[in-house]
């Protein structure tokens, strides 16, 4: 005959295990989106009362800050986005693009060597940027506007570069070319 198999022991919690889980997870709850408020002579010493934050803990994104702008808001978003002007810059441009056009730029010709290529975009949708060499695409990306984008690039030959900005919706574009 055969020994039964034996079955098998529920795994015991210690009480240090249970006690450690329980702290975490009061620790997360009462941390989870708090704010401080203060009241209007909040000097005193007072301190000051918790609340929920309504947000989750997250900040609300202003629902304007992606849609293209002209004149000086365009020049003062461009300072913005891209790197300061000190250093190797030997491209820059920005401006706005229809929906359903292209901007179609190039370089001078740029010497052996690598280069950092910052990309930007303000708009609705996505934008996409194409930057080639004579011979084929170094970047090609749908970028999501709000945020830059650097690449970094090694050109083994002299080249000019072309660049190619659009997107399905209207939108203002930046991009900078540096020597590293």
């Amino acid at each position: 005959m055969t020994p039964a198999p034996a079955s098998p022991m529920p795994r015991r919690r210690t009480p240090a295990a249970a006690a450690v889980l329980a702290v975490a997870l009061i620790l997360g709850t009462a941390l989870s989106g708090c704010e401080y408020e203060y009241g209007a002579d909040h000097w005193d010493d007072e301190s000051p009362t918790v609340a929920a934050s309504p947000t989750g803990g997250a900040l609300p994104q202003d629902p304007h800050l992606n849609e293209p702008v002209s004149g000086e808001e365009l020049d003062d978003w461009a300072d913005d986005v891209l790197p300061d002007d000190e250093g190797h810059v030997l491209h820059k441009s920005f401006g706005s693009v229809n929906a359903g056009e292209t901007h179609a730029d190039s370089t001078t010709q740029l010497p052996v060597g690598t280069y950092s290529l910052t990309l930007a975009c303000r708009s609705r949708g996505r934008v996409s940027f194409t930057v080639r060499d004579a011979k084929e695409p170094l970047v090609d990306l749908s970028l999501r506007c709000g945020t830059s984008r650097v690449s970094v690039v090694q050109l083994s030959a002299p080249t000019v570069l072309s660049i190619q900005v659009g997107g399905r919706a209207g939108a203002n574009f930046a991009y900078q070319v540096n020597r590293i």
